[in-house]
């Protein structure tokens, strides 16, 4: 019987089974933001364990409110800040260099294929669009990762996702990932590895990669993963040249870290993208997707373009294709989040950022503040907002306001219409 991705990295990472089912792996990658790192900070210093496993491991970044809004939060910028500086951490990422982080560590090239990865943040999962098993963890085991280099897991089995046919025009990968869920349910993969293949996968990129596997943990999953290929290699090139003697040396390194043909799966889908329409999430989970097209009379507040979903430099360039020339909706007020400082800087140099301001759009610093209701494009009570982020629960974005996920391609034309909008109606062929 062959092996999923997930079971040969698990191999590869095992220092300790203290129990059947429960693996202790070796970290490649420990990362840390300022909302979930400084309680375990606090909680090191508390045990006399203020140390980290490996500096060099450890990737750290200010990203949730940047700037700080009050004292509170920029005491949490402090801790992880004053941390960093004691123990030589020095991939920080502090105001000015620093970026939403699930965009800005694959663009420094952290990830790799067959890596394990972990962070205080459950769309650490975005991380498997480069063939690793990225996963969301709890204070404790962040605790522990950051003092050992080890967490401890249970085996998760895989569901395989095929996604076969070809997009339509207008159709993206966030309208992908919306179909996933909804053919899942938000339950559907608890404590699963959802595993994306086939030829629609083969043609898509890093980045449009990264907005499926973000998504995964909306289904329930432990993280999300997508087989290393040459896109994979391209992507990373930059970084690991030196590591390789060609791009088909490393190309051939990567496929170790591919499923095996006869893996076992929990669960297979099938999915023909062919059949597929832009969307957008109703009502208050994920999993509530409806044809955009059907929800023409849902009037909107609020546009919000970025994250860590589809705040990245293509995200941009499709949303500027549709926003060029027109302007907001009266009434209607645009955000747009470039999701790093590189992403910000070359949307300027393209001129999107032109774009957005002169349809009316304000631009903002590479933050999450929004996506979370903390800063930076807050619902108030009764608002509506169409967004490109990951999570529509009630209060998410502000308390009693009401999100509804959509691409950036989607959110654009809505923005001009002034209620929730099908792209493909401005899209040019």
């Amino acid at each position: 019987m062959g092996k999923t991705i997930t079971e040969k990295i698990f191999d590869a990472h095992l220092v300790d089974e203290p129990f059947p089912g429960a693996k202790v792996l070796s970290l490649d990658v420990v990362m840390c933001h300022e909302i979930t790192t400084p309680i375990a900070i606090a909680d090191l210093q508390w045990r006399g364990k203020d140390r980290v496993f490996d500096p060099s491991k450890i990737k750290a970044v200010i990203d949730h409110v940047t700037p700080a809004k009050d004292s509170k939060s920029a005491t949490q910028g402090k801790i992880l800040r004053d941390w960093a500086a004691r123990n030589g951490i020095k991939d920080f990422f502090d105001i000015g260099q620093n970026g939403v982080c699930h965009a800005i560590f694959p663009e420094k090239g952290f990830i790799r294929p067959g890596y394990t990865v972990i962070m205080g943040d459950s769309h650490t999962c975005t991380h498997g669009a480069f063939g690793a098993f990225a996963a969301g963890v709890g204070t404790t085991d962040l605790e522990v990762g950051i003092l050992k280099g080890v967490c401890a897991f249970r085996q998760p089995r895989s569901i395989k996702i095929n996604l076969h046919g070809e997009l339509k025009h207008g159709v993206f990968a966030k309208d992908v990932i919306l179909e996933v869920i909804r053919s899942l349910t938000v339950n559907g993969a608890t404590d699963h590895v959802v595993e994306f293949t086939g030829e629609v996968v083969g043609r898509m990129s890093m980045e449009e990669r990264m907005t499926l596997c973000n998504m995964a943990v909306e289904a329930g999953a432990t993280s999300g993963l997508c087989m290393p290929d040459a896109n994979t290699v391209d992507y990373l090139w930059p970084f690991i040249a030196g590591d390789y003697s060609s791009k088909d040396a490393a190309l051939e390194e990567f496929r170790k870290w591919h499923s095996d043909p006869d893996a076992s799966y929990a669960k297979e889908l099938d999915i023909d993208v062919s059949t597929l329409e832009p969307v957008a999430t109703v009502g208050y989970k994920p999993d509530q997707v409806k044809k955009i097209r059907e929800l023409g009379d849902v009037k909107i507040d609020q546009v919000y373009i970025g994250s860590c979903t589809n705040g990245r430099i293509s995200d941009l360039r499709i949303a500027a294709s549709i926003v060029k020339g027109t302007r907001l909706a009266a009434g209607v007020r645009g955000i747009v989040s470039p999701a790093t400082p590189q992403i910000y800087a070359q949307a300027m140099a393209e001129g999107l950022l032109k774009i957005f301001m002169d349809a009316g759009y304000c631009v903002v610093n590479p933050t999450c503040g929004a996506c979370l209701g903390m800063s930076t494009g807050v619902l108030a009570e009764g608002e509506v907002c169409v967004s490109t982020t990951n999570r529509n629960f009630n209060g998410r974005m502000g308390k009693g306001g009401m999100v509804h996920l959509a691409s950036p391609a989607s959110a654009a034309a809505s923005g001009i219409k002034g209620r929730l909008s099908d792209p493909r109606d401005y899209l040019t062929k």
